[in-house]
């Protein structure tokens, strides 16, 4: 038996959730989406299929109605029953396989037993196709770990090996809203004026800046389009906001073959919860708004009342490609944007290499300071 590593290399399992399975005409096997070649690929029979849908055509993906959704009354079509679980380590919602009864969470690897229970959630409007392959993704992976300083030779070892990674979209809400807002504030404006000081007993003159402010009130007025709000629990929001930009303007329409393959997580945030953040976001865009306003060198602002109408949502599925492995018991994980190759993760530090390099730092700068003497 080899020697251990350190590292737990978690068995990610790649089977979709049944209602994304799509077989193969030729063979029965099940197809796949293939993000280089963007069609439905059969590994078993190399049979391909197109993707029914419009892509390029940039068809409009229509808004759902904010206020109709909280009060739980979308039309039925906007609804669906997925059977999910939820891990108790990251709190990850994972749609799984009906035949499945116990697996680990792709997102932290933990053993999970899935559950029987049904979720009825609102139904993604739209997805943004991976466009990067697994090879592509574990590439990436590959050279941001290859820039990593003091990390573990068994790190180096797990990127080099090219274990697999597991592909999964990753829920998202979008808010739309059109807002006005009234303000009040003051304006301030810088002059300056001359003033005698000491400096090394001596009498000088210096200019000394004064701000003179002025009462102010106003509106300003700005629709939001798409502000984007992550609904997973699963990764660490410093991960999936380092994943931007995503180009959004690159969504299709909602088509269930573009999973296939693949993984889909369940959104864990609420979508009442989702908008509290997205109007943090307004709210924060309102400020500048004001302020630009305001005009002049400074500003104070005291209050701002805003009214918010017409607010529209949707759920929109985005790719990323997520390695889990574990070192030492702890779970490490690595996440690609699965457009743009982008890479975030968290990674351990070898205390081996960490003494090494202070040992050696020690030694450089005692035979500098010893050198350093024999010229005094």
């Amino acid at each position: 038996m080899p020697a251990s590593t350190g590292f737990d290399d978690p068995d990610l399992p790649p089977t979709p959730t049944e209602e994304h399975r799509f077989p193969c005409d030729t063979c029965g096997s099940d197809l796949r989406f293939d993000p280089e070649r963007y069609l439905l690929v059969c590994d078993h029979c190399g049979n391909t299929e197109e993707i029914s849908g419009t892509r390029g055509l940039h068809t409009p993906i229509a808004e759902l109605d904010f206020q109709a959704a909280l009060a739980s009354a979308l039309p039925q079509s906007q609804m669906e029953d997925t059977r999910v679980t939820t891990c108790p380590n990251c709190a990850a919602q994972v749609e799984f396989d009906p035949g499945k009864h116990a697996t680990e969470c792709p997102f932290c690897a933990t053993p999970v037993v899935i559950d029987t229970g049904v979720n009825r959630h609102i139904k993604p409007r739209a997805v943004l196709p991976f466009g990067l392959t697994e090879d592509a993704a574990r590439d990436a992976m590959t050279d941001w770990l290859g820039s990593l300083w003091f990390a573990p030779n068994g790190l180096q070892e797990y990127a080099r090996k090219g274990r697999k990674m597991q592909g999964i979209y990753v829920p998202y809400w979008t808010y739309d809203a059109d807002t006005r807002s009234s303000y009040s504030g003051e304006r301030g404006t810088v002059y300056y004026v001359t003033q005698t000081v000491m400096r090394d007993g001596k009498r000088v003159q210096q200019q000394v800046p004064k701000i003179r402010w002025r009462a102010t009130s106003g509106r300003v007025a700005r629709f939001f389009d798409d502000v984007l709000v992550l609904a997973s629990k699963s990764l660490p929001k410093r991960f999936t906001d380092a994943l931007a930009p995503w180009d959004l303007a690159a969504l299709e329409p909602y088509a269930p073959e573009y999973l296939a393959g693949f993984r889909a997580e369940a959104y864990a945030v609420t979508l009442d919860e989702g908008y509290a953040q997205a109007r943090e976001v307004m709210d924060a865009m309102i400020q500048r708004d004001v302020r630009f306003d305001i005009g002049g060198d400074r500003q104070r602002i005291h209050n701002i009342q805003t009214q918010v109408s017409d607010v529209t949502f949707k759920h929109i599925l985005l790719p990323v490609w997520l390695a889990a492995y574990k070192y030492r018991g702890k779970t490490y994980r690595f996440v690609v944007n699965g457009r743009t190759g982008s890479v975030q993760g968290e990674r351990p530090y070898s205390a081996v290499k960490i003494t090494f390099a202070v040992i050696l730092g020690l030694i450089v700068a005692g035979v500098f300071g010893y050198f350093m003497a024999l010229q005094k």
